[in-house]
């Protein structure tokens, strides 16, 4: 089945709901005209059905394959991204400075959307590159940033993030790759689990950012320090040169996204690995945070990117399926599933939900366009923390939502979606390690409720609220019924932010705390997804076209209806109290 990139739907996010105009109007994004918003969505969606989609299907059936040579992609894989690069993709929102097109932020949500809707795997990959290139861009010597920022901004580079080792997981106190200083550089040596496209056959070169501890370093994650380990060395020209110290030692098989070389990587195994040092020593952690909340907010970008290849294929398959007596419409004659009631219903939870993780994303991002771009350091400082705030939300509940959308395209398709050669099933196995990238959902949840909420005492919650009441305001001036209807289910999220967050603010244990978090998460997603919502139904007052206007008036009924509902579960599961269930003994458990 082929792909169609939902670029009017994107497009009228962007333009009336999120505020394209808006970021468009901060410094450095003058660029960002209209039409060429515009041509940029419409240029990729073309790339992401015509090139990526194709490929989705063969490259999890072939997957990527492992040898003492290196590790080889599926075919058509490494075609592919030379188009991708040399079409500037990779560069889209990075620079002008190194090599890049400036776009915003906001731009590069939707178009990223596109290349994980249509090929996850093959998306994973410029994913991983644009964090390393920020990481870099913000830390690194002038000197690091002349070696390596144009072309991995180009795409003739990629990049990785080497934190996880076997014995540390996500704990990463527990690092124990080492880096001695020699000369001009330090030698490193350890072993890194998990290192997506750490090893592949695109391109000439790979720049892998390694967390490790030097001699003298403190215990701890106040220990760590971030490098540069190129694949190969670079000749005084800064060409690729001698082959360093570093190999992926074998790929990892996975439940899903088997396209993608999940690495084991092995650093300095002879001489050690040839490491530059990036920024200052035991600073790491801080610097590769530029990289991983960067690819929190990607992640929760897959969540219901997949989500939205899974709702194509099921409604298309809902339509052309011929199944048992029409419950709905006039029409008495055997006709597509797609009219009975409960696969409406599923389709329906598809497809509002998924409007409202990509508006929740889109938010994030502008958020942090606006941190980066405005003149006003005060107005930065308050963007910067609700693009820190909206993280979080976005990559737990987005995915978590994700793979419970993937879910029900398997069950749209009955029997039919147990079977691999649907295509179904893929988009389930591939969405099912989004909740787990770049920090488990128990972690977002732990960084919304902890740093994100009671280190800055809710603050961020506050500032958010009252965006909240502005929507509430023109929501009760609108006076038609619709946007009536909107207020109240915006109404009650409010009032469910503000108790559970003023309830949490008051819990003095820690572990207490911990253990609501998660229901404070997805409590925070849904009722933040009605104000998606109502700003929906207040845009579609600017609509001409009346059937689209309709369209996006349904999901947000269906949405304040059937799921917003949800966040009232867990805003009870949160005042039910958490003791009972952290307190038992884990030897009955």
């Amino acid at each position: 089945m082929s792909y169609s990139a939902p670029t009017k739907q994107m497009q009228f996010l962007l333009d009336h709901v999120v505020g394209m105009a808006d970021v468009a109007a901060l410094p450095g994004y003058e660029d960002a005209t209209p039409d060429i918003v515009a041509a940029i969505l419409e240029e990729a969606g073309k790339f992401a059905s015509e090139v990526l989609a194709p490929l989705n299907w063969e490259g999890d059936q072939q997957g990527a394959k492992w040898s003492e040579e290196g590790v080889t992609t599926p075919d058509g894989w490494k075609e592919a991204y030379t188009q991708f690069a040399e079409a500037g993709w990779n560069g889209l929102a990075f620079s002008p400075e190194h090599g890049g097109q400036g776009m915003p932020g906001l731009l590069s949500a939707a178009v990223q959307e596109m290349w994980h809707s249509s090929n996850m795997a093959f998306g994973l990959c410029p994913l991983l590159t644009q964090g390393a290139v920020h990481a870099i861009a913000s830390h690194a010597t002038d000197e690091l940033k002349q070696a390596y920022l144009e072309k991995m901004v180009s795409g003739l580079w990629t990049g990785t993030m080497n934190l996880t080792e076997p014995q540390a997981g996500s704990d990463l106190a527990a690092v124990r790759a080492t880096a001695t200083p020699e000369g001009d550089h330090y030698l490193v040596k350890g072993q890194k689990i998990f290192i997506t496209y750490g090893d592949h056959d695109m391109t000439e070169n790979t720049i892998h950012l390694v967390l490790a501890r030097t001699p003298d370093a403190p215990e701890g994650v106040k220990g760590i320090s971030l490098f540069v380990v190129p694949k190969f060395l670079l000749n005084a020209d800064g060409t690729p040169g001698a082959r360093n110290d570093a190999r992926c030692v074998s790929i990892e098989h996975k439940l899903g996204i088997h396209a993608s070389p999940t690495c084991v990587m092995s650093f300095g195994d002879n001489e050690g690995a040839v490491g530059y040092l990036v920024g200052e020593e035991n600073r790491g952690l801080m610097y590769m945070f530029t990289m991983m909340n960067e690819a929190r907010l990607a992640v929760g970008i897959e969540g219901y990117a997949v989500a939205e290849m899974a709702y194509q294929r099921a409604l298309a398959f809902a339509r052309d399926r011929k199944q048992g007596p029409v419950l709905l419409g006039q029409d008495t004659d055997v006709t597509g599933i797609v009219n009975h009631p409960d696969v409406r219903r599923m389709l329906m939870t598809m497809r509002s939900q998924i409007e409202v993780a990509r508006v929740m994303a889109y938010d994030c991002a502008a958020a942090f366009d606006f941190a980066g771009h405005h003149a006003d350091a005060e107005v930065r400082e308050k963007f910067k923390r609700r693009g820190e705030l909206l993280t979080p939300i976005v990559k737990g509940w987005s995915t978590e939502v994700g793979v419970e959308l993937c879910s029900l395209g398997v069950q749209i398709h009955g029997g039919m979606g147990f079977i691999e050669e649907t295509g179904a099933a893929q988009h389930l196995r591939d969405s099912r390690i989004t909740p787990i990238y770049e920090g488990t959902t128990g972690i977002q949840a732990n960084d919304l409720l902890g740093r994100k909420t009671m280190y800055d005492g809710g603050q961020g919650v506050d500032e958010l609220l009252a965006d909240m009441r502005i929507t509430q305001d023109a929501l009760a001036a609108s006076g038609n019924p619709d946007a009536a209807a909107a207020n109240l289910a915006l109404t009650i999220s409010i009032d469910q932010i503000s108790n559970v967050s003023q309830l949490l603010l008051k819990e003095e244990n820690p572990a207490v705390a911990a253990a609501a978090a998660s229901d404070y998460l997805m409590l925070m997603g849904y009722a933040t997804g009605s104000w998606a919502m109502s700003r929906v139904v207040l845009a579609t007052e600017q609509l001409e076209d009346k059937a689209f206007a309709s369209l996006q008036l349904a999901l947000a009924k269906f949405y304040f209806d059937k799921i917003a509902p949800h966040a009232g579960a867990h805003f009870l599961a949160i005042e039910n109290g958490q003791a009972d269930y952290y307190q038992i003994d884990q030897a009955i458990l």
